[in-house]
């Protein structure tokens, strides 16, 4: 084989297994908390922008699906970093989402803008979901990441 023809191999190579890794890079790895079958299912999280700005406003989308309708409940978030809890809140699942949520697929979504003393770094989210019994709906955790804020540019 000559080189041309082996420098061409080896770009589409390079090319090809590039191509099969991309997905993987942005795709979520979502981690239940306990085996066990939840009412409520995580399909997905998407994160707008990602990574996160300290200073800015994001988004997380947290696409579910569910096998019996829900009227309500709540929704308990906990971040930590380093693996220290930096932050906990709770909500209403019917403020993150229209209620009542019938069966089938759904999404929560949540803006907040991160303080502008927010370190850069990866971070953990676990969301816990429960109904209006404390029954237990899902308990997931996945990583994201927090990158500098914007700098400030002179005119």
């Amino acid at each position: 084989m000559g080189a041309v023809a082996f420098r061409s191999t080896v770009a589409l190579l390079f090319v090809f297994s590039a191509c099969l890794l991309l997905p993987s890079i942005h795709a979520r790895d979502i981690k239940y908390c306990k085996k066990t079958n939840y009412v409520v299912k995580v399909d997905d999280v998407d994160i707008s922008p990602d990574p996160l700005k300290a200073g800015k406003p994001s988004t997380f989308s947290i696409k579910a699906s569910t096998g019996q309708a829900l009227t309500g409940g709540k929704l308990d978030l906990e971040v930590l970093f380093l693996g220290v809890r930096v932050h906990s809140e709770a909500h209403e699942i019917c403020e993150k989402t229209s209620c009542p949520i019938p069966t089938g697929k759904f999404v929560l979504s949540h803006t907040q803008t991160l303080p502008g003393i927010t370190p850069p770094g990866l971070y953990t989210l676990r969301m816990k979901m429960e109904d209006e019994k404390k029954q237990l709906l899902t308990c997931i955790s996945f990583k994201f990441q927090i990158g500098f804020g914007e700098s400030v540019s002179s005119i």
